[in-house]
């Protein structure tokens, strides 16, 4: 049998493509799969470790993506070679030995079955490693360096990610989601793959230009969100400003604010072969964006901690959502800062069984957990949770109360416990979790919907809670993702930059063209 033959077969069965792949196929492009994806905070004391990842590898990869089903059309256009993808939870910078572990495991796979004709990258954009500035430009070089210069990578990523020049650089086509919240992920990935196979199809190959321009602003999401005005008109724009003859495809990058990196800043990327066209879209994109800035506003009403739970208490809406934003995990936040509990479990409103009820997601505690799983249901738990990492603004919460609920199984809190206090319901887990679909309450016996107050560690409210609230406001609490970013202790953005100068001149936004990939 020869080699060709041989690896063909080999390369079918790893694909996962069965009775459908023949050698006669061999003419299929060869597509590798490969990312990493973390939101880190430099702000946060948290660092995040090669188990937060999650990692997939082989065929556990296409379980990741739905257009990737083995009925799909799209899975049957290739020969797809799944090396290893992982998106960690939120957090604290990435331990240098996590990354160099990812990173170097997934080169040795793609090593391993090289050659490729095309790679889809599917990373978020805000990784932040001890030790090292811009991850994913270091991690696409030494990916280039292992695939060669002439397979063509497409990049999909988080609308707040960073996009550097060496990122721009290495790879040939590029999208963002574009909205926040992001019901539009798994549309926007599906995208990076079609961009590839289109240009690989066609024969049209890498595009000829690839404009980039930095925009010296750096906000939250919770101030660009597309729910609102102006982020709903400027990325709204972004689809038909693209759709013309000679644009293949791009994006505006809010960029991340919680990490005190130089690439930290929003910018507008578009490719495509008609040079005048990609550089106009472009500048058109970013000029739009630029011009809104001084109109970017929180999505909802945001006030102090008082002020969030005295109006939440004197609403005759329920159930009242607050979003406790300093500590958000889904933004970065450690996830155990107590200081919101800690000012709950003092309030007198709560002390009674029958006083409003509110439920409390959530606070990572192991020991309690451990205790209140060997208490059982109904049983007594005295013992302190969270403040294990992020102890600066507050001491772990001391709770004392009843256990009402026991689950497992979950893969990021691994073991979840409510304990009652009074007329609090404190969601307590092994390992920290954000809450943001109602089923995270209700497979705990929780009932967030007949709930006075919902309290959570988030940002805005993803879509599933932002349909069940009766009113909503987020509340400005202290953490490692502190909305307040004009106070945190940057020192290594680029300077002038919005909002930190209000009043500093119109930047240049005229397109620059990235290098091709072949030159790098």
């Amino acid at each position: 049998m020869k080699q060709s033959t041989l690896l063909s077969i080999v390369v079918c069965v790893m694909a996962g493509l069965g009775t459908g792949c023949h050698p006669a196929e061999k003419t299929l492009p060869r597509i590798a799969i490969a990312g990493l994806g973390i939101e880190s905070s430099t702000f946060s004391p948290a660092l995040t470790d090669e188990a937060a990842f999650h990692a997939k590898y082989g065929n556990d990869v296409y379980s990741t993506y739905p257009f990737f089903a083995a009925d799909s059309p799209l899975r049957h256009r290739a020969v797809w070679i799944p090396t290893i993808v992982g998106h960690s939870l939120p957090g604290g910078a990435v331990t240098r030995e996590a990354y160099e572990s990812l990173v170097g495991k997934t080169l040795d796979s793609l090593k391993k079955y090289a050659p490729y004709d095309g790679l889809y990258f599917d990373i978020h954009g805000a990784m932040s490693v001890v030790g090292l500035d811009d991850p994913e430009g270091d991690f696409i070089k030494r990916v280039r360096q292992v695939v060669g210069k002439s397979t063509i990578i497409s990049t999909s990523m988080d609308l707040h990610g960073n996009v550097s020049m060496d990122l721009a650089a290495n790879t040939d086509l590029i999208t963002d989601y574009r909205l926040a919240p992001h019901e539009d992920a798994m549309q926007t990935k599906q995208r990076a793959v079609e961009d590839l196979l289109g240009r690989i199809e066609s024969g049209k190959g890498k595009p000829a230009y690839k404009a980039w321009i930095p925009i010296p602003v750096l906000l939250p999401g919770e101030k660009t969100s597309t729910r609102i005005e102006p982020a709903k008109h400027v990325f709204g724009a972004i689809a038909p400003t693209l759709a013309q003859d000679g644009i293949i495809d791009g994006g505006i990058w809010v960029g991340y604010p919680w990490a005190d990196e130089p690439r930290n800043h929003a910018v507008v990327m578009v490719t495509g072969d008609d040079k005048e066209k990609v550089t106009g879209a472009a500048e058109q994109l970013a000029r739009s964006f630029w011009d809104a800035r001084k109109g970017y506003a929180f999505v909802a009403p945001t006030k102090s901690w008082d002020d969030c739970l005295d109006s939440a208490l004197t609403s005759h809406k329920h159930p009242f959502f607050i979003s406790d934003m300093g500590d958000n995990p889904t933004a970065g936040g450690a996830g155990d800062v107590t200081w919101t509990l800690n000012q709950l479990l003092s309030r007198k409103e709560f002390k009674p069984a029958n006083g409003p009820s509110l439920i409390y997601a959530s606070i990572p505690g192991p020991d309690l957990v451990k205790a209140a799983v060997a208490a059982g249901v109904g049983g007594h738990v005295d013992g302190y949770a969270g403040a294990a990492i992020d102890a600066r603004f507050s001491p772990p919460a001391h709770i004392v109360g009843t256990v009402e609920s026991i689950v497992s199984g979950d893969q990021d809190a691994v073991v979840e416990v409510v304990v009652r206090v009074g007329s609090l319901h404190i969601i307590v887990t092994q390992r920290r979790k954000p809450y943001h679909k109602e089923i995270d309450f209700t497979r705990l016996g929780l009932a967030p919907r007949k709930t006075d107050i919902v309290v959570v560690k988030i940002g805005y409210l993803e879509p599933e809670l932002y349909a069940m609230r009766a009113d909503w406001i987020m509340a400005l609490t202290p953490g490692g993702v502190d909305q307040d970013i004009e106070h945190l202790p940057y020192k290594r953005i680029v300077r002038p930059m919005f909002p930190f100068d209000k009043e500093m001149k119109d930047p240049d936004l005229s397109a620059r063209l990235a290098p091709s990939s072949d030159a790098q």
